[in-house]
């Protein structure tokens, strides 16, 4: 007995002929970018030239953050042992997790459950993200997507919001996120500000993404820094040793101007 035929949406195979998403594979390529590919192959539909922008630059954002993030050791750590690229690249995507890049997913939820409260609600935008966030302080819950190990103020938050703004992608959500920050300042007297898991989250929010994708985005664009940094783990140290980030030392180019 033949088995049940499955569905599927994504991409068409044909002698000859790819169709990703209804349009011919060979067609797009030479006439959209990378960042429009992405969107379409994973929303459906081609974005506007505003959104492939701001997808563009949020992909840029996160593409590295050097040796000290979990992905990046444990990519360097997979690669001293002898492995090939494959392995460790995989070991560094699976150290993508809800403390390391996977806040985006939860930041969105946030973000999505004050808008919608505010919605229901005759509060205000800051009135709601201080009920909000007095109730996550309650349970000892931390606020995903706010707060940087190393940034007092993301630049990447910075940058995203600011190309945001231009595009006039940025609305309720990003709002409804820098009114969290300011609740947070004043609940707790210390500044956690939106770092550039809460700013993806936010214009994620705004683009109508899923908050089940939205880790894909951050995975998406680390890739390419774990090549180099696979690459560089093969090609520059000596294998099997003991890997210590506070060790490291950056030999590279000094800033120049683009």
């Amino acid at each position: 007995m033949r088995a049940e035929t499955w569905k599927t949406a994504v991409t068409k195979v044909e002698p000859n002929k790819l169709l990703l998403r209804g349009y011919r594979l060979d067609e797009l390529m030479g006439r959209i970018t990378f960042a429009q590919a992405v969107f379409l192959t994973i929303k459906g539909d081609l974005p506007t030239e505003k959104e492939a922008k701001m997808i563009d630059a949020m992909l840029v954002s996160s593409i590295d953050h050097g040796v000290t993030p979990p992905s990046c050791l444990a990519a360097r750590t997979i690669a001293s042992a002898g492995s090939p690229l494959n392995a460790a690249l995989a070991g560094g995507i699976l150290a993508i997790s809800k403390h390391h890049g996977g806040a985006i997913e939860d930041s969105m939820k946030a973000i999505r459950e004050a808008v919608q409260r505010k919605k229901d609600s005759s509060q205000g935008q800051e009135e709601t993200a201080e009920i909000l966030v007095k109730e996550y302080k309650e349970r000892n819950r931390r606020f995903p997507g706010f707060g940087h190990r190393i940034h007092t103020q993301d630049p990447r938050t910075t940058k995203l919001f600011q190309i945001a703004m231009e595009l006039g992608i940025a609305g309720e959500f990003v709002g409804m996120a820098q009114a969290i920050e300011k609740a947070i300042e004043q609940g707790s007297g210390k500044s956690q500000p939106i770092n550039v898991d809460g700013a993806i989250a936010a214009l994620l929010c705004e683009m109508g993404f899923p908050s089940e994708l939205a880790n894909a985005f951050f995975m998406l664009a680390r890739i390419p820094g774990l090549v180099a940094h696979v690459y560089e783990e093969q090609t520059r140290m000596k294998p099997m040793r003991h890997i210590n980030s506070k060790d490291h030392e950056y030999d590279g180019i000094e800033e120049r101007d683009l």
